[in-house]
């Protein structure tokens, strides 16, 4: 019998491109403190998140694979958490206004027991346009990207905002590295391409 699949978020992006697979799987909230450690870099923090959230869900599901992730805005070593709210976004949108920003994407896929670990984290970088104040204005109106971290939701009118967007896989500023999930998927017996694969 195959291993049930849990994934460690209640985040609607990640479960619409985690659905994009063809799996059947549950979503649960992982309840972990994400409290940012002082001596910690932008990439360590992603992967430790992602680990934090996958072991908590774990916990309850140790037969269970279970996928946490996480994403860190890295502003040239500057964390930027989710923004909350309109101001919160327009002052992270002025700050990189003009500037790259590095988008660590952690992604942990792993079963309690008998215990396995798959993890990954991808980086996109991404150039900012330099941005007025009404274009900034005019997007957070209408992208509302209060809990995306950098304020750049780029599946929508957050591409306006870029110059550039460099990356290996386009999902995981999104919020899950889909080409590497669906390798390490396979690698844990759950193959989106295999005829029994799918929901």
């Amino acid at each position: 019998m195959r291993s049930p699949l849990v994934l460690a978020s209640t985040s609607v992006y990640r479960a619409e491109l985690l659905g994009r697979l063809h799996l059947a799987f549950t979503a649960e909230a992982p309840r972990v403190d994400e409290a940012h450690r002082s001596d910690e870099l932008p990439r360590e923090r992603a992967l430790r998140l992602a680990r934090a959230k996958a072991d908590a869900v774990a916990l309850r599901h140790p037969s269970a694979w279970v996928i946490g992730s996480d994403q860190v805005a890295d502003l040239e070593g500057c964390v930027l958490d989710k923004p909350r709210d309109a101001a919160g976004s327009q002052a992270q949108l002025a700050a990189q206004s003009g500037r790259i920003v590095r988008f660590h994407t952690a992604v942990v896929l792993l079963r309690a027991s008998p215990r396995a670990l798959f993890e990954h984290v991808d980086l996109t970088t991404v150039r900012f346009r330099t941005l007025t104040a009404p274009e900034i204005e005019r997007y957070v109106a209408v992208d509302r990207p209060f809990d995306c971290a950098g304020a750049l939701r780029s599946e929508g009118l957050g591409a306006a905002l870029c110059e550039t967007i460099e990356t290996q896989d386009p999902a995981a500023l999104v919020g899950l590295p889909i080409i590497w999930l669906a390798s390490a998927l396979r690698a844990a017996g759950l193959d989106p391409l295999a005829a029994n694969g799918g929901v």
